[in-house]
């Protein structure tokens, strides 16, 4: 199915509606042109899955825990500093700075702001560039998600259902 060396995309048919077929087109999602990084967090997904049987599977936290900071994030939800930086630095992939209304290197500037307003933050200044944030529900306070190409909206958002992870766009949150 797929290639140690990461030379090749895993061969699956187009009629495939497997939860791993899925898993893999989630992965080529948030991580859009860069097959390699889709490719190493598909085989950390498969290896972590092993021997699970599908519906003891929380497929959405595992995309977040294999692909965290790299593709993905995942945030206390008061920890607006570690926010900051993981959507920063997931930004950065696409060399987009996000303008977050004040200087996040303040204490000031994190005394006025929680996660659902970084989110907005975040999400308006990604959407000039083609690229939407996706926040996924969690059974907690944290926060978490990852960022795809805005032309793949409603692809991701069919993806997400069929693999039973909630998804909003950023705007949604709130």
């Amino acid at each position: 199915m797929y290639d140690d060396d990461f030379d090749s995309t895993p061969d699956f048919d187009d009629d495939d509606d497997s939860m791993e077929s899925r898993v893999w087109q989630l992965f080529v999602l948030i991580n859009p042109g860069d097959d390699e990084s889709a490719l190493q967090q598909f085989a950390a997904f498969r290896e972590a899955v092993d021997g699970l049987p599908d519906d003891e599977i929380d497929v959405g936290q595992l995309v977040v825990q294999v692909a965290d900071w790299r593709s993905a994030f995942h945030a206390d939800g008061e920890d607006t500093r570690a926010l900051v930086q993981v959507v920063d630095e997931l930004a950065s992939r696409w060399s987009i700075d996000i303008d977050w209304d004040g200087d996040p290197d303040e204490d000031e500037f994190h005394a006025d702001i929680d996660t659902s307003d970084l989110i907005g933050v975040a999400y308006d200044n990604l959407a000039p560039h083609g690229y939407t944030l996706w926040v996924r529900d969690t059974e907690d306070d944290s926060v978490a998600g990852w960022m795809a190409l805005s032309r793949d909206t409603e692809t991701m958002r069919e993806l997400a259902t069929e693999l039973g992870i909630h998804v909003r766009r950023g705007n949604e949150l709130g």
